[in-house]
């Protein structure tokens, strides 16, 4: 891959996401038991309400689940992820012309979703608990999105309880290698480079202190030319800084880390709270824009005063 940062993710042949500012995506999740929101929009009326207001608020995407991957969860068979997802994506098709990934580990649950008018796949296991994910994603042509994890969730711990902290030579060089490995092999498999997004997977398999080097480290990430996606939002190590128990008062903390990773490159934030982050990356876009413009401008007035010089 080239070191230019992208300009597009292509999500179908027809389809391609601009990434020339920075793109929310909203969290939609049909479940009991994901760590935030788990059993609020298990009613289709109520999803597709959550749907509208995220649209409402500035969302580019939605991204829907139907099973939790926060630490401890169960597994849900991919049938029950299907009839949980299904209707609400084909409701949501049905009402806008939005961009709807599925997120999900199971190539089932992903065809159905992407036959009921999804259009990515977001995988956290990086189509490496289901070995029909990634030749999916080939033949359908779409999105994919490949995040970093070190276990199941069933197996996994909460950022900051830990027993044992998870081992890594170098956790920002592992991950990055790692997810170029698993897109390496996906487009071996046939998937376009072009429909591939990176998730260094913020939560999933490491301590506090881990997940500051990967966010710190952001720009390796970016510079690896795919598109990078910030899974930040209200995640148990935000809260373990601001000491915030409660996930849904982690906003200010999950806003400041989107704008750190905006800074250094990322566009793409999959959020729970999408009008604090679309208030705060708007305003960052239109600065970063005027400051771009503004060096511009000073480079030219200083050209122009050593050529007349």
């Amino acid at each position: 891959m080239s070191e230019a940062a992208p300009v597009h993710w292509r999500l179908a042949p027809d389809h391609e996401f601009v990434l020339n500012r920075c793109r929310v995506i909203g969290i939609l999740n049909i479940t009991a038991d994901s760590f935030s929101d788990g059993g609020l929009y298990s009613d289709l009326d109520r999803a597709i309400g959550r749907t509208v207001a995220m649209l409402d608020e500035g969302a580019a995407m939605i991204d829907i689940g139907g099973e939790s991957t926060r630490p401890g969860a169960e597994p849900v068979e991919a049938a029950e992820q299907v009839r949980r997802v299904v209707p609400v994506i084909e409701a949501i098709r049905r009402r806008f012309d939005v961009p709807i990934s599925i997120d999900t580990t199971s190539a089932v649950v992903a065809d159905a979703a992407l036959d009921a008018g999804a259009t990515a796949i977001n995988d956290v296991s990086a189509g490496e608990d289901d070995p029909d994910m990634v030749p999916l994603a080939a033949r359908r042509n779409c999105g994919l999105v490949l995040m970093h994890r070190r276990s199941r969730p069933a197996e996994d711990s909460w950022s900051d309880q830990y027993d044992e902290a998870p081992v890594y030579d170098d956790v920002v060089q592992d991950v990055r290698s790692r997810l170029l490995e698993r897109a390496a092999l996906a487009i071996d498999a046939g998937v376009d480079p072009s429909s591939i997004v990176l998730d260094p997977g913020l939560g999933f398999g490491k301590t506090v202190a881990q997940n500051a080097r990967l966010i710190a480290a952001a720009a390796s990430f970016v510079n690896t030319g795919y598109p990078i996606l910030c899974g930040a939002s209200r995640k148990s190590f935000i809260g373990a800084v601001t000491g915030q128990a409660n996930p849904g008062d982690r906003v200010a903390g999950s806003v400041t880390i989107a704008l750190w990773q905006a800074a250094r490159g990322v566009r793409l934030f999959r959020v729970h709270d999408v009008s604090a982050h679309v208030a705060a990356l708007s305003t960052f876009d239109r600065g970063h824009r005027g400051v771009r413009a503004l060096g511009a401008s000073w480079r030219a007035w200083i050209d122009s005063t050593v050529e007349t010089g």
